[in-house]
């Protein structure tokens, strides 16, 4: 059904948003912007009472809700965001809201939903899971269910926040990066930005791992992805809406993607700028526009981004902000081979001049040569060739991984030694759901002539978590092993062919 923007801008001016929504600041930026060479803003929706935009299209659908659908109470599927924003409509306008999350669901924002008046149901490992079983509810008991992004008054309460970013701004901006998911911050403020000043540039900004509206502007219509990368969870979405795409594709000019380093460092230039730790999609448009400013694509002139959200488990802060450096280009992982003889280090040191180290992994090995995997801070991102010409003046072979999953997310913080070398081996990473029981799960699917020769895990505080996995495949049945692999379902990445692995791990 298509979408008629005339109706949705209506709809957005009368929004009833501001008797649970506040007037968020759009505030000025002047770290940024002299970094950035143009005047950065901020729309920060992180003050909001909930931490986020999501109060506002959750408080416009209640609140055009009849007497009879109140008395029916409501009911949606959430990780976070969106379930606080309708616990606390629901409350306000008295009726009964019950929300349905994932298991993984980190328990703090269980609580928080559960504080603001809102009954709790886990179901399932994923969205999709919990959002079946919330429109099951709603259909067998006859309550609403309030869409997170895709039903029109949702749409038109999240407007609202474009709608005060032309209040609040000096003049005219020339451009507004909008962090984007299921699409319904990305629809509803661009519906009133284009109807208002049609010369602003629309961008939406999307992970690189879940980039739903690039995906189906490419195939004309939503497209589902295949796999969604959780990382930036608050817009990790597998399919946009229907309404939003045919909104979207009408108001927005331009769709860029960014990296997850790319998002942590985009979080540390919002703490430097307001002291205050967002999530990471709350980073996500400022992570877009440091992007196109370094790519030379940004427009010139002011620049609003949304930071639209805070709820950050703090068990997760301490990976963002180790990732923060890799993003933002202060910091290069290289592995570098040095020979076992007296000298050598000095040498190497000597290669590395007077950056900064930080960290330094190393264990003798037997034979002609070690590898060393080394941290080093940069002043920007293009110091990383700097560093490769000065090892090889060295005569010091080096491999630049500070692009490399694996080696950033599990071998910098692996300790142990090589698998034998009589034996065959394959690695690969997989994607737990952070719930009990799902590594015993895993192990209890997997069949037992398979050896596990290397496991790690790390707790990110995040609702999935990411594992390197080693198995022996002593008979040469690599295929048989990876097909059983494939039936228990967790998202898998073979990574037997990985540099990283091959220098310090393979036997």
């Amino acid at each position: 059904m298509s979408v008629n923007l005339s109706d949705l801008k209506a709809r957005i001016e009368a929004a009833d948003v501001y008797a649970l929504a506040k007037r968020t600041p759009c505030q000025f930026a002047p770290k940024l912007s002299e970094e950035l060479g143009r005047n950065v803003w901020l729309k920060r929706e992180d003050l909001q009472d909930v931490f986020s935009f999501k109060i506002r299209g959750a408080a416009n659908r209640i609140a055009s809700l009849t007497d009879a659908e109140k008395e029916r109470g409501v009911c949606a599927a959430s990780a976070g965001n969106h379930a606080q924003g309708v616990a606390a409509s629901a409350a306000h306008y008295g009726t009964r809201a019950v929300i349905f999350m994932p298991v993984t669901t980190p328990p703090i924002k269980v609580e928080a939903v559960q504080a603001l008046g809102g009954e709790t149901r886990l179901v399932g490992d994923t969205y999709d899971a919990a959002c079946d079983a919330a429109m099951d509810y709603a259909e067998l008991n006859g309550a609403v269910f309030i869409h997170p992004f895709d039903q029109i008054d949702v749409i038109a309460g999240q407007g609202t926040v474009g709608r005060e970013i032309l209040e609040q701004m000096p003049r005219e901006p020339a451009a507004v990066y909008v962090c984007t998911g299921g699409g319904g911050l990305t629809s509803g403020v661009g519906t009133w930005i284009k109807s208002q000043s049609p010369n602003v540039k629309m961008i939406a900004v999307e992970p690189e791992g879940a980039a739903t509206l690039a995906h189906s502007l490419e195939n004309g219509a939503p497209t589902p992805l295949n796999d969604v990368d959780k990382f930036a969870d608050g817009v990790a979405v597998k399919l946009i809406g229907t309404n939003t795409f045919e909104i979207a594709r009408q108001v927005v000019d331009r769709c860029i993607q960014v990296s997850n380093d790319e998002i942590c460092a985009a979080v540390k230039d919002v703490f430097e700028a307001t002291r205050t730790v967002v999530e990471p999609a709350g980073a996500l448009a400022l992570a877009g526009l440091i992007a196109d400013v370094r790519n030379g694509t940004a427009p010139e002139g002011d620049c609003v981004v949304t930071i639209s959200g805070a709820n950050v488990n703090f068990d997760r802060i301490g990976h963002m902000v180790e990732r923060a450096e890799l993003g933002a280009g202060g910091e290069m992982l290289f592995a570098a081979t040095i020979p076992e003889r007296p000298g050598a280090f000095l040498n190497f040191c000597r290669g590395l001049g007077a950056r900064a180290v930080t960290e330094f992994n190393y264990r003798y090995a037997e034979g002609g040569s070690a590898h060393v995997l080394v941290g080093v801070k940069l002043k920007s991102a293009s110091e990383r060739g700097e560093v490769l010409s000065s090892m090889d003046r060295e005569g010091i072979s080096v491999v630049d991984l500070s692009d490399d999953s694996l080696a950033k997310r599990h071998l910098r913080h692996m300790v142990g030694g090589r698998a034998s070398a009589d034996i065959p081996e394959v690695i690969y990473r997989f994607e737990f759901p952070e719930r009990p029981g799902a590594l015993v799960d895993f192990l209890i699917n997997l069949d037992a002539r398979w050896n596990i020769s290397l496991f790690h895990y790390r707790n990110h505080g995040h609702s999935t978590g990411q594992v390197l996995c080693g198995f022996q495949v002593p008979n040469d049945d690599g295929d048989a092993l990876e097909a059983k692999l494939a039936t228990i379902g967790y998202p898998m990445v073979r990574e037997t062919d990985n540099v990283a692995y091959q220098y310090f791990l393979r036997g």
